[in-house]
């Protein structure tokens, strides 16, 4: 077939797709992707672009209807030879009559593709925004090609093969290529956002307080009452109970010592410890001692409950070989020197209490004790002496990690306990305002208010915080404490207290 006859029947739209040669299987060589390339940039186009495209991603002729386009104009029409000239196209600046004949690429060539277009200088119709698009015409007989084409606007530079103009009025945007994937969220911090792993499903609660039924005042009776038929939310007091002890039972990352300093005697250090060590033992659960670091004889061991035994840290310094080994001691070998508290679920190490010994603890000797029960308890609650200058009452002051000043409303254990506080500070104790609070304890049903009120706001200035502590007849008489029969307005300033030690450990 000559190529008049090919391009007479081209401008036809006819054509026998027997005579069509296959490039479906035809691979093209780096070498002839590139030179193709290459033409396609270095010839120019009317507004002076580069032509880009790539023949083997851009859109085939043919295909189905992209979404939004019109159907009729979407339609496929006959596939254009390759090996034939193709379709007729007004020549710049002429009529319908003036055409040239466009050159197909060969054989060797890469089928041409529509490439896509770049964004700015762009002749658009008003509301159409660019997408890859078919060229106006395509699938249409040459003939009728040719009267549209003729009847453009003058100024309108006339199409050339493999170029696009802007689309027709009324189209729509075309979905353009596949966006990339986004890549992973960013968290907060700018760290990849993660999917929620099994313990993340466990934790989702943890900061989420349930109370329960009421127990206390007229709700907690109704709730007997009625048998659990109407059960009635707690109090504003009883939710405020329980927050205590759920400070005072959080978790701590290691062993935790609370020394009760003031070098005054009777200034309620030994029977705060054993206050302290009633409240953290039933409302944490064991793992609590209490321990009498008086560096001769003190009466920790006297206001407690009595054991079997009458060993204090004097025998268990003499043993102290059997806890050498870290693998073989236990702590029901360590029995056989504290004393249980029954109920109140801690232990009491006592200091000497044989008239017959001399000597006194020394700082060597308080370490010792100190890692030792650092291997088996949790909380170790430390009673001092009266005597700051002695080298275990130092070294318990600098291992704790909590510094509690006990005083009674009275003017002289104040000014004692404020005069040991000047002289740590002139020791060099680091922080002592954040890692010391204070416990003051009423001596009679009725004080001083004028002295109880420069007391607290005295301490509040030299202590992270000041907690008051009712009298108690219980307490008086200095024998064995009954905390069975504590008061309850005793038992809750002591439950707020150790609610604060627990925060501020």
């Amino acid at each position: 077939m000559s190529q008049e006859q090919g391009g007479s029947e081209q401008g036809e739209g006819r054509h026998d797709p027997a005579h069509e040669p296959d490039t479906s299987e035809r691979l093209y060589t780096t070498e002839e992707l590139a030179d193709y390339g290459a033409r396609l940039e270095a010839e120019p186009t009317p507004s002076g672009r580069p032509v880009t495209g790539d023949p083997l991603t851009d859109p085939m002729v043919g295909g189905s209807p992209s979404p939004g386009r019109p159907a009729e104009e979407a339609r496929p029409g006959p596939v254009p030879d390759p090996n034939a000239p193709g379709p007729a196209r007004p020549v710049e600046g002429g009529g319908a009559e003036q055409t040239r004949i466009a050159a197909a690429p060969s054989a060797q060539q890469a089928p041409p593709a529509w490439p896509q277009q770049p964004q700015q200088q762009q002749q658009t119709s008003p509301g159409w925004s660019p997408g890859p698009a078919s060229p106006q015409g395509w699938g249409q007989p040459a003939q009728q090609q040719a009267q549209q084409q003729a009847q453009q606007p003058a100024q309108q530079p006339a199409q050339q093969p493999g170029r696009r103009q802007g689309p027709p009025p009324g189209w729509q945007q075309q979905p353009g290529p596949l966006p990339e994937a986004p890549g992973p969220q960013q968290g907060p911090e700018g760290e990849p956002r993660r999917f929620m792993t099994a313990t993340d499903f466990l934790d989702r609660r943890a900061d989420v307080v349930e109370y329960g039924p009421a127990t206390w005042g007229w709700r907690g009776r109704v709730r007997r009452w009625s048998g659990g038929l109407v059960s009635p939310q707690m109090g504003p007091a009883e939710m405020v109970h329980e927050d205590y002890r759920r400070v005072i039972q959080k978790d701590f990352d290691g062993p935790r010592t609370i020394a009760f300093l003031n070098p005054k005697g009777g200034a309620a250090k030994t029977t705060g410890v054993l206050a302290a060590g009633y409240t953290f033992g039933t409302v944490r659960g064991g793992t609590v001692v209490a321990w009498d670091n008086n560096e001769t004889r003190g009466t920790l061991g006297i206001r407690a409950m009595r054991s079997t035994h009458r060993n204090t840290t004097r025998e268990l310094l003499e043993d102290l070989e059997k806890f050498s080994d870290v693998y073989q001691s236990r702590i029901g070998d360590l029995g056989a020197f504290v004393r249980a508290q029954g109920d109140a679920h801690f232990d009491v190490l006592a200091s000497d209490e044989r008239p017959d010994v001399t000597g006194t603890i020394r700082a060597k000797d308080f370490t010792a004790v100190h890692q030792l029960l650092e291997r088996f308890y949790r909380v170790i609650l430390v009673d001092t002496g009266n005597n700051m200058r002695a080298e275990n009452w130092l070294a318990a002051a600098e291992a704790a990690d909590l510094l509690v000043v006990t005083s009674t409303v009275r003017e002289d254990t104040g000014y004692s306990g404020l005069w040991m506080l000047d002289a740590l500070q002139d020791a060099g104790y680091q922080d002592l305002k954040h890692r010391t609070i204070t416990v003051l304890s009423d001596p009679s049903p009725s004080v001083d208010a004028t002295l109880a009120h420069d007391l607290m706001q005295v301490y509040e200035q030299r202590t992270r915080e000041v907690y008051r502590v009712p009298y108690d007849p219980s307490l008086v008489s200095g024998s064995e404490i009954p905390y069975a029969q504590l008061s309850r307005s005793t038992r809750d300033s002591w439950l707020r207290a150790c609610a604060g030690m627990a925060s501020a450990l």
